[in-house]
């Protein structure tokens, strides 16, 4: 007996775990999500707070300027774990994104007022079925300029 579900970003599931897609579902080039997430300047301290990372750049202005950075800067591997939380949404399972990378192309200026928003793209850049695994790449962008490059998880989707 078939089961049909509807898992994120539309992908119909067929006698897959709950949620999950099916690789014969999907396309090289297929959108699988959109999203943005705003940086406010609170987000960068529960951040620190979280990493351990008090570098002074992420939360003083005074030290940005005094080391020549245009503002405080949202932290890297916040905007690296933000960008594949969408490839983790999508999947279902954190445990199914078995590779992720990218290069860090441009900081992220967090404005005390207006803050930063940050608008993740993810696209089927491969599909790899004798591995049952698709290469999922993310644009990464604020005000239209990458801040991530070569952004790109791998999920396992056997």
């Amino acid at each position: 007996m078939s089961t049909e579900r509807t898992a994120p970003a539309g992908v119909v599931v067929d006698d897959a775990p709950a949620g999950r897609p099916v690789l014969s579902d999907l396309a090289v080039g297929q959108v699988l999500a959109e999203r943005r997430f705003h940086f406010e300047r609170d987000t960068l301290v529960r951040y620190a707070a979280a990493s351990g990372d008090f570098n002074a750049i992420h939360y003083r202005d005074d030290v940005a300027a005094e080391v020549g950075l245009p503002g405080v800067l949202a932290h890297g591997m916040l905007t690296m774990g933000t960008a594949v939380q969408v490839v983790v949404d999508w999947v279902g399972d954190p445990g199914l994104v078995v590779d992720y990378r990218v290069r860090f192309t441009r900081p992220i200026v967090v404005d005390p007022r207006e803050g930063a928003d940050v608008d993740v793209v993810a696209k089927v850049g491969e599909i790899d079925s004798d591995a049952g695994a698709a290469r999922i790449d993310l644009t990464v962008t604020v005000a239209g300029q990458a801040v991530l490059g070569k952004a790109q998880a791998r999920v396992s989707l056997v």
